[in-house]
């Protein structure tokens, strides 16, 4: 029989067996560990799925995917990582600044101490070096014990295509023993056979939906935001995706970062000056589409970018919002 093909009954086999031997949601969920998200998005990253993660430059779009990637490889799920910007070793550095952040209160905890211990030129053992980082030792240790399950594609431009990334899927699950939850670093980098911009973005995007499908699990991609729209002052929304609009229509969920100080109305700014800097230390997150329940819901993060990291509980935004930018540089 076309392995394309399959049955409604066979369906029902499918999930009847799921449910008795107890592999029901949690087997075809992932979480993303950011408190408040999962219950808005059907639980959490679901089978199948393709999630866009999109913002502005430089808002931490990056450190957001990697968080969820830590967050599933800790529970012990293989993750697969295309990175077409950064190299493992640069990923590690941002790992052991992330968990001794949040293993430290005395929040003295900085990513760039931690860079700077990869790059003297003192001879000595990591674990070693890491003494002079508040919880630096006990940072690596949380990093090793999840260590083989957070597989990293060194990915470029040139060489990886759709191809490649589906090869290197079936490579990790031959490794793993199980399909890896899938990020894409992003999505306008990957590799297409068309020239023209909006062609190429939906070869891509139509062809990491079809992947997703293909192995039964999600694949989070990141997008970039089309540069006119970022000019224009506009707060970024899911039309501002740059592409074709099959990169929204594709996708089963699209977030949308955005800089809490940019987006905020006016008068909260106006009538509590201190507000203003309390503001840029925050994101807020847009749920633009949603097929697993309701779009539009908005929450905060707190970013701790010194620390490569957000704060992972969110909470709603009690501000109001608006569409325009309040300044413009």
């Amino acid at each position: 029989m076309d392995q394309q093909l399959t049955t409604v009954g066979a369906s029902l086999a499918r999930s009847d067996e799921r449910m008795l031997t107890g592999r029901n949601a949690a087997g075809r969920v992932w979480k993303t560990g950011f408190g408040g998200l999962d219950p808005l998005i059907g639980g959490g990253m679901r089978a199948g799925s393709l999630i866009l993660l999109a913002g502005p430059q430089g808002l931490g779009k990056s450190t957001f995917a990697l968080q969820v990637a830590r967050n599933n490889a800790a529970s012990g799920r293989p993750v697969l990582y295309f990175s077409y910007e950064h190299d493992a070793e640069d990923m590690t550095q941002k790992l052991l600044a992330m968990e001794a952040g949040e293993l430290d209160d005395s929040d003295m905890v900085r990513m760039t101490s931690i860079r700077s211990i990869f790059d003297d030129l003192w001879v000595s053992s990591l674990d070693h070096r890491l003494e002079s980082v508040p919880s630096g030792v006990e940072a690596l240790a949380r990093v090793s014990q999840y260590s083989e399950m957070l597989f990293v594609h060194r990915s470029t431009g040139t060489r990886t295509d759709l191809a490649a990334i589906q090869a290197a899927i079936e490579a990790v699950r031959e490794l793993a023993g199980t399909t890896p939850l899938v990020v894409v670093d992003y999505l306008q980098k990957v590799k297409s056979s068309q020239e023209d911009v909006e062609a190429r973005s939906t070869e891509v995007v139509e062809g990491l939906k079809d992947i997703a499908i293909d192995i039964s699990a999600p694949v989070l991609a990141i997008a970039a935001a089309d540069k006119e729209a970022l000019r224009s002052g506009r707060r970024m929304r899911a039309n501002d995706l740059r592409g074709s609009s099959a990169l929204a229509y594709e996708a089963d969920v699209v977030l949308v970062l955005n800089n809490k100080f940019d987006i905020v109305a006016r008068h909260h700014l106006t009538y509590d000056v201190g507000n203003a800097e309390r503001f840029k230390d925050w994101a807020v997150l847009t749920i633009e589409k949603n097929r697993f329940g309701r779009d539009g819901a908005v929450l905060q993060f707190k970013t701790r970018f010194d620390q490569g990291r957000y704060e992972s509980e969110g909470s709603e935004v009690k501000e109001q919002l608006i569409d325009e930018r309040i300044f413009r540089e």
